[in-house]
């Protein structure tokens, strides 16, 4: 079996990193019922139960207590006026483990959510990326011979 043309496309192959571009215009109600949905999937992917996560909630928050009516409110499309805050969406994603949910935030801003080590891939592929520059920069200054004068009269 031969190996395919790498100039070959996949077309069933998705990229590990998308290249994104950030919407023109945004949709707040769009956005904030994607939230809501990505929650709610994020806690039925969670190995906890709704009044475990609003528990950790509350403990990362440094709070006595956060209701699972509140957790309910976060993720219920019905709800438009519970919109989760910022430092609770922070406790949410701990509570639940979701850090998937950052991505979500950040897509529509041509964003890319990297996580540890996977910053040093993208810092690698910046230096070979000047590497080549480089490269192709040495390869034109060479390209014609260079005549050294000196010691001529």
């Amino acid at each position: 079996m031969t190996k395919p043309d790498p100039a070959q496309a996949d077309f069933f192959a998705e990229p590990v990193y998308p290249t994104r571009s950030p919407v023109e215009r945004i949709d707040i109600a769009r956005f904030r019922s994607r939230l809501r949905r990505e929650m709610a999937r994020a806690i039925r992917e969670c190995p906890f139960d709704r009044p475990t996560i609003a528990a950790r909630m509350a403990t990362y928050l440094g709070l006595p207590s956060i209701s699972k009516a509140s957790l309910d409110a976060y993720t219920a499309e019905s709800k438009e006026g519970h919109d989760v805050s910022l430092v609770r969406f922070k406790a949410f994603v701990r509570a639940t483990g979701a850090v998937w949910l950052w991505d979500v935030i950040v897509s529509e801003d041509g964003l890319l959510l990297l996580q540890g080590d996977e910053a040093r891939l993208a810092e690698v592929e910046r230096l070979r990326q000047e590497q080549r520059a480089i490269t192709a920069e040495i390869r034109k200054l060479t390209a014609t011979p260079v005549r050294i004068r000196r010691g001529e009269r």
